[in-house]
């Protein structure tokens, strides 16, 4: 019996460049989900306007995201691979979305919050709408599932109350997605300073990017800030000492990390040792993704055959999930 596919869905800016962060937070999701469950994985280029209005530089970031999503193994024959702007059904569905958001909402936020802070000069009603639209690239596709990390799970929640609003009003259209994780916590990966996660455009000195050299990789790691070691046995670790334990446990084999959990134990850690096993582990980690992804972007031809690939697939779902939109709100008037 062919049993239906859980639908997925995730999104990702094309602003700074990607980095452990993403890696971790949902390529890995998109890429173990590829062959059991619809995917629709999108560049959010709309998105991206709202924080980085300068279009020149955009063209090249799209393509690198495009580049180093195939690179971390996403397949473009098993998964809608595409561009948000491709399909033009998610902006009718923001629409009928803004009339059921309402502005006291929006503006409690905490990633409007944040952007505030951060972009006082421009705060534009889209960085206000950002968790509607958001929310419209998702249900678009009437996804169940959205691979995405830690910081993300307010807008799902914000999503989920726009869909029970809709359904409520115009009946039962929408599915309620939910974060999706493989059954474990939803990750987040700290920066090497200790001071929150990584990120694509704050803070590049403490963030590990995928298209970082060796280098650069051993640079960062050894600049992570440590202290003298812990004076007694079970001491609890602060969250920077903590911060490097994770990171290690993320690319470093299991019995590295337990040589050094038993040293920092016994308060003989070498906080240098250390440094140097994650810097070296780290660096075999991305490279292979770097130099596949660098291969991929500089090949014109390829990323258009994806692009138009992954719209024609997108834009199948997006029209039969509007004519269902238009068909429930009684905006078929012939």
């Amino acid at each position: 019996m062919d049993i239906q596919k859980k639908i997925v869905m995730s999104g990702i800016r094309p602003t700074g460049f990607l980095h452990l962060g993403n890696y971790f937070g949902a390529m890995k999701n998109y890429v173990q989900m590829q062959d059991d469950h619809e995917c629709y994985f999108m560049v959010a280029d709309w998105h991206s306007l709202t924080t980085h209005p300068d279009t020149k530089a955009l063209k090249e970031n799209v393509h690198r995201v495009l580049a180093e999503n195939i690179a971390c193994g996403l397949d473009p024959d098993k998964v809608a691979l595409y561009c948000q702007s491709h399909v033009y059904e998610t902006a009718e569905l923001y629409l009928y979305l803004n009339m059921l958001a309402y502005k006291g909402e929006l503006e409690k936020t905490t990633t409007f919050k944040d952007k505030v802070r951060l972009q006082p000069d421009n705060v534009n009603a889209g960085l206000l709408t950002y968790p509607v639209l958001q929310t419209a690239d998702i249900i678009l596709h009437r996804a169940s599932y959205v691979p995405v990390g830690k910081d993300q799970e307010q807008h799902l929640e914000m999503a989920r109350n726009f869909v029970q609003r809709f359904n409520h009003r115009y009946g039962e259209v929408f599915p309620e997605p939910v974060a999706f994780n493989f059954g474990g916590a939803l990750v987040k990966v700290p920066s090497l300073d200790g001071t929150g996660k990584m990120s694509k455009s704050e803070n590049q000195n403490a963030t590990i990017y995928l298209a970082d050299s060796d280098e650069l990789i051993r640079k960062k790691v050894m600049k992570a800030q440590t202290d003298s070691g812990p004076t007694a046995s079970g001491m609890p670790k602060p969250e920077y000492i903590e911060n490097l334990f994770l990171l290690m446990k993320l690319v470093s084999a299991p019995d590295v990390v337990k040589q050094f959990e038993s040293d920092y134990d016994q308060c003989t850690i070498r906080y240098g040792d250390m440094k140097k096993q994650l810097a070296s582990d780290m660096a075999l980690f991305i490279a292979p993704i770097r130099e596949k992804a660098e291969a991929i972007r500089h090949d014109q031809r390829y990323l258009r055959e994806v692009m138009e690939k992954g719209a024609e697939k997108a834009r199948k779902s997006a029209q039969q999930t509007i004519a269902i939109v238009r068909e429930s709100m009684g905006l078929n008037y012939f």
